[in-house]
């Protein structure tokens, strides 16, 4: 039933070819694609198909804030959906228009089976538990999925990254670790030609990021060899689950980011001087940067 059960896992039967390993997260991190997906393609379909259009300045600045400014950066779609709606249903101005918010509980029952909490796995879930609002999330998320491949082009990677990954290609093996669609990540990283880089992308069909780090790295290498760039907490989290080093790219701060490690943090790393005071002062940092209550 979960992807990581699956005989054929590509991240399973991947074996080292370097000594390193580096999981690299996708929207927001390599691509500067966060506001223009969140903001052009999720919360339209989001105020669309859950039918929020009383109160779409408020359902707009939820699904923002827990989509970019917030500690659930770069969530599952799922979760994330889930989060916006409560944050939405207590905000005083909703509650005095007395708008009728969406509980999504069979939404909840999705994320809480153990299916993947993909397009695939919703469908599987679907055919088992079929209800009307099930049939609402699925065309709340094709509707994104459908805004994303109409708006969502010549998008470029941040300064510095193809940099980065052109120095770190002949001595780490690389791997895109994102909830992001497997066909949305596939199109980006090889109309930018930074593919060729990579030796697996996985997306949110095989996994969460915790299992795509477990599966692809954990015991294949050092753990003070496995390092994953990021830049939401989830990311940081799925590298301490499976004892890996943590590089954040800080929300607005990337060039700066992404300079710096192409300058230091990439060669402390290789060096074996990354982990420690260096590791905690970046992380420290970065959590500072997103917060877990709204300023409503």
């Amino acid at each position: 039933m979960t992807a990581q059960t699956s005989e054929s896992n590509p991240l399973r039967a991947w074996q080292p070819q370097h000594d390193f390993f580096i999981g690299i997260d996708s929207d927001g991190c390599v691509f500067d694609s966060m506001e223009i997906k969140h903001k052009e393609c999720f919360c339209p379909n989001t105020i669309k198909h859950w039918n929020l259009q009383p109160v779409s300045k408020y359902a707009r600045e939820a699904a923002e804030f827990v989509n970019l400014y917030s500690k659930w950066r770069g969530a599952n779609r799922w979760p994330a959906l889930i989060t916006a709606l409560d944050l939405l249903r207590g905000r005083p101005e909703v509650l005095a228009r007395q708008a009728d918010v969406p509980q999504a509980n069979k939404v909840r029952e999705f994320i809480a089976s153990g299916f993947p909490l993909s397009e695939k796995g919703l469908l599987q879930y679907k055919e088992q538990h079929p209800h009307p609002e099930l049939d609402q999330a699925q065309a709340w998320s094709l509707g994104v999925n459908q805004s994303i491949a109409d708006i969502v082009h010549g998008v470029p990677p941040f300064p510095q990254v193809r940099e980065s990954l052109q120095k770190m290609a002949p001595v780490a093996d690389m791997m895109v670790v994102s909830a992001t669609p497997i066909e949305a990540l596939e199109r980006e990283w090889q109309e930018h030609e930074l593919a060729q880089y990579m030796g697996l992308i996985a997306g949110q069909e095989a996994g969460t990021k915790e299992q795509h780090l477990a599966l692809a790295a954990r015991g294949k290498y050092a753990p003070q060899r496995i390092l994953m760039i990021g830049d939401a907490l989830g990311d940081l989290k799925a590298a301490q689950a499976n004892c890996a080093l943590f590089y954040p790219i800080n929300p607005g701060c990337e060039i700066e980011s992404w300079q710096r490690f192409l300058s230091e943090a990439s060669d402390k790393f290789l060096n074996g001087t990354y982990a420690g005071a260096y590791e905690a002062s970046l992380i420290a940092d970065f959590e500072n940067l997103l917060p877990d209550t709204p300023t409503w």
